[in-house]
Formats: structure tokens, C-alpha cells, sequence
């Protein structure tokens, strides 16, 4: 259990200037102790908090923390659509939105519920990686997205959502990011590609409908250098590149946005109604490529598109062959 005085005091900190254990103990009407204590929670959550003998507290940098009337204001019209959950830690998202959906209470997890946390102590990524995400680091939430189709039809959806992020991203001034197969944001540089964003989605439900599918998304919005270190690829983040867009607030608000169109035109006619538009931000389109499989063995070849159902086609010495999600790995030939 956090200290529930944790997280408040972590708002007041978020200015990114120095504030006297008097001054703040005073501010909640508590004792200096008591706010040790707190402090001492949030650095046993990973959170770095500078500790100087005559000036107090401070976090190392100023951070914009999550405030639900900004992310509703940043979502526009389609923001009646969405239940919005504000959390100040969780393990997972993904996790978390997975447990409510699965006891069959449609009022614990409506259709749309979106859970965003300030902290993820134990995110979840791709074939059981774990997503870095300190404070102010990462932008990490779940969306429940309800589909009438059994999870058969879901074919694609993460390539879809993909081209929901490329499109928020965009908007907001980083026309750079690119799509990876089958569900990475990427960004090239001089360096080669970094790492923006990643999708993890979990699905509930039967083949044949209905079903559900839990989103999950992860953007790094702005990574101090310790955690840069602890991610297995090279990664980059919005404030790098845009640093006007790194406010999680407007970024989540704008992700939402577009996902909310982005899902219902894949209710209404699959990930082929957004293939052509996947396919043109796709970064290893038409690109010789090298595929590495579960087992080590290499594949060499070409990508030659992606099919109707997500499929990877890739032309091969062998003729063209079909790769599924969650199978491989896709790096570009050096």
C-alpha cells in the first residue's frame, strides 16, 4: 500500500524546485517526519528525489503531472466516449484493466474505460518484456475497447492502433515517427532507429464474438539516462524531438482522439481499410530486411507488404513467405 501522502507531495514537487521539509509539512498539516516517510516511498518506488540539508526537496526536473479536465479538453467532441481512470501507481495497466474486464461486470470495465497511471512499477511489453517507465518518463495507459466480432476478427488491430498513434503523433509535430511490424513506433536518425512506442494488446472473449481487447500503450515522453541504459534497444522520446508535445496530458487527450476514429473504422471493415495507410508509414517498407526467429534461425529478404489479416509478406530466396505477430523480430540489414 503507497502512502497516500506520497503522490501529493510528488504534485507539489513537480515544479522542479526546491521545497523545505517545514514548508511542506506545513502545506499538509503534518509533521516533518511524516513527510520523510512519504519521500522515502517515493525513492523506494524508483523515484529520484534530491535531498539537501537547508533547502529541502526537489525532483531532478520539472514534470507535467496527469490531470483529467486536460486530457478531456485535449480529446475534443469524442470525449464523452471515454471513462477515464487516473492512477497515481500500478503494476500494470494492461494488468490491471485485464482483472476488472475478466469478471464479467460490465459496470466494473465499461466499453472505452481508459486507465492511465502517473508510475508503472511492473509494465508489460512484447513477448514478456517489462516497459521502463519512471516518473515522467513514459506516458503508459490501457484501453478497453469492447467489439461486438468475436477475437478471430481482431486480426490486425495492433498494426491499427499503430496507425492511430502515427497520426496523433504527427499531428503534434513529430513527422518523423514511423511504424515497425508489428507494433513499435519508430524514429530513424544518423544513429539508426530508436525506439519512440510500443502496443501490447491482450484479448478476451470467445472466437465467435463477443470479445474484448485491452490496449495497451507506452510512449517514452521524456527518459532521464538511467532508464536509457536499462532498455534492451536504442529509444528515443517526445521531448527529444518535440519538446512542446511532451505533455502527457495533451499527448494522451490526442492518442484517444484518434484512436476512438481509428477503432471504428476497423469495426467497420478490419485492419484492410487501414493497410495502404499502415503501409506508407511503415519503416522497413519495400526495405531488405532480416528476420530473426524464436529458435535464433535468420530469414533474408524483402518486405513485400503486409496482408489483409496483419500478416508480414516478406519475399524470400524461397518465394514469398507469411510471418505472424509475435513470432519474430524485425531489424533493418545493416
Amino acid at each position: 500500500m503507497i502512502n497516500t501522502l506520497t503522490f501529493p507531495i510528488l504534485r507539489l514537487l513537480a515544479d522542479g524546485r526546491f521545497h523545505s521539509g517545514e514548508a511542506i509539512a506545513k502545506h499538509f498539516n503534518v509533521t516533518r517526519t511524516t513527510v520523510w516517510t512519504a519521500i522515502q516511498e517515493a525513492q523506494n518506488l524508483g523515484v529520484t528525489v534530491f535531498s539537501v540539508r537547508g533547502r529541502g526537496y526537489k525532483l531532478p526536473d520539472p514534470i507535467v503531472m496527469l490531470d483529467r479536465e486536460a486530457v478531456l479538453t485535449a480529446i475534443g467532441a469524442e470525449r464523452a466516449w471515454f471513462k477515464l481512470e487516473l492512477h497515481d501507481a500500478l503494476e500494470s495497466t494492461n494488468s490491471y484493466l485485464m482483472k476488472k474486464a475478466s469478471q464479467q461486470v460490465l459496470a466494473l470495465a465499461p466499453h472505452a474505460t481508459c486507465v492511465v497511471a502517473e508510475l508503472q512499477t511492473a509494465g508489460k511489453g512484447r513477448r514478456g518484456r517489462s516497459w521502463q517507465a519512471g516518473l515522467g518518463a513514459s506516458l503508459t495507459f490501457s484501453l478497453l475497447w469492447r467489439f461486438q466480432s468475436g477475437a478471430s476478427a481482431l486480426s490486425g488491430l495492433s498494426l491499427a492502433v499503430g496507425v492511430a498513434l502515427i497520426r496523433a503523433l504527427h499531428s503534434l509535430g513529430i513527422h518523423q515517427a514511423r511504424l515497425k511490424w508489428p507494433n513499435d513506433v519508430l524514429v530513424a536518425n544518423g544513429r539508426g532507429p530508436e525506439k519512440l512506442a510500443g502496443i501490447l494488446i491482450e484479448l478476451q472473449g470467445d472466437m465467435d464474438g463477443p470479445s474484448a481487447a485491452v490496449i495497451g500503450v507506452g510512449v517514452n515522453l521524456n527518459l532521464p539516462e538511467e532508464i536509457r541504459r536499462q532498455i534492451d534497444q536504442p529509444a528515443t522520446d517526445v521531448s527529444t524531438l518535440a519538446p512542446e508535445a511532451a505533455n502527457p496530458n495533451v499527448l494522451l487527450g490526442t492518442i484517444l482522439k484518434h484512436m476512438a476514429d481509428v477503432l471504428s473504422e476497423f469495426e467497420r471493415g478490419g485492419f484492410e481499410a487501414l493497410r495502404d495507410e499502415w503501409s506508407a508509414h511503415h519503416a522497413y517498407h519495400h526495405q531488405a530486411v532480416r528476420l530473426i526467429m524464436p529458435d535464433g534461425r535468420e530469414v533474408l529478404g524483402e518486405v513485400s507488404g503486409v496482408a489483409s489479416d496483419g500478416i508480414l509478406l516478406v519475399n524470400t530466396p524461397q518465394g514469398e513467405q507469411r510471418f505472424s505477430a509475435g513470432e519474430i523480430s524485425l531489424r533493418g540489414v545493416l
